[in-house]
């Protein structure tokens, strides 16, 4: 295993700090070239940027999504396994199935939303030949498929709680959002950071959804860093460069990640001496 861990790691350092493509990696060595070369290259600079701003949104949206929704089936519908079942269906379904039903759904010609707004005899957009409308459109798939994630996190974490204290809090009035912010939320906190961790590494790694659907385009519009890296190393065959941006997203993936995770501990750790 350690064997398997580290020839990615060890390859991908090699191959960036040397003069590689992908028929003959490893053939000069150039030191720190490929890292200036790639810290100066407005292409990549745009592309983490636009990588970070979506993964912070669409994580901001689906943690919203996925606590609503299991705190309203928590309260209403305890007994809704065909709701619950519903609501993970898109987790299950694998991301190219999602981006090529996404991209159904989005066709102006005969697709969901052009048939719904045709009868209302409004012209179709081009949703994903729009360049400031492609990437919203890829979030929106994204958090259709991985709110449930957030979801199912919450709902288990909502079923492992002290019903008693929710009980205690409604005698002596707390009802709706008073009872929420006060009782659930911070027996649960710790779980939606945890959630909000899991979905943030997975929108940063976004690839599956922007092949499909734009190819990460119009112009560079949807160019997400995996993207970018995809485009490097197997269309340009520039295994050098692809591997140096590597290693620059996961120095920025490190810097997100672990403040977040430190404050998830924390959380637990108070969640632990509260209880």
């Amino acid at each position: 295993m350690i064997v398997l861990g580290a020839f990615p790691l060890v390859f991908i350092v090699t191959a960036a700090l040397t003069e590689s493509s992908l028929g003959k990696p490893f053939k000069k060595f150039v030191g720190a070239e490929n890292f200036e070369a790639v810290l100066r290259d407005s292409d990549v600079l745009q592309s983490i940027f636009r990588t970070v701003s979506y993964s912070f949104a669409v994580t901001a949206v689906s943690v919203v999504l996925g606590v609503l929704l299991a705190c309203a089936v928590y309260e209403g519908a305890r007994k809704g396994s065909v709701l619950r079942t519903l609501l993970l269906l898109p987790l299950i379904i694998p991301p190219v199935i999602v981006g090529t039903l996404w991209k159904l759904i989005y066709n102006p010609s005969g697709g969901l939303i052009a048939t719904v707004l045709g009868y209302a005899s409004i012209p179709a957009p081009q949703i994903l030949s729009d360049g400031s409308l492609a990437l919203a459109a890829v979030g929106v798939a994204d958090i259709w498929q991985w709110t449930p994630l957030v979801f199912l996190l919450v709902y288990a974490s909502l079923l492992g709680q002290d019903s008693s204290l929710n009980e205690a809090a409604r005698l002596d009035g707390a009802h709706g959002w008073k009872l929420f912010v006060h009782i659930t939320l911070p027996a649960i906190g710790g779980t939606i950071a945890a959630a909000a961790f899991i979905r943030l590494v997975i929108a940063l790694k976004v690839f599956d959804l922007v092949f499909m659907m734009t190819s990460g385009g119009p112009g560079q519009s949807t160019t997400t860093t995996s993207y970018l890296i995809y485009q490097a190393a197997i269309k340009e065959f520039d295994v050098d460069r692809a591997s140096a941006i590597t290693l620059l997203l996961a120095v920025v993936v490190t810097v997100i990640t672990v403040p977040i995770g430190l404050m998830i501990a924390r959380i637990r750790r108070s969640e632990g001496s509260n209880a």
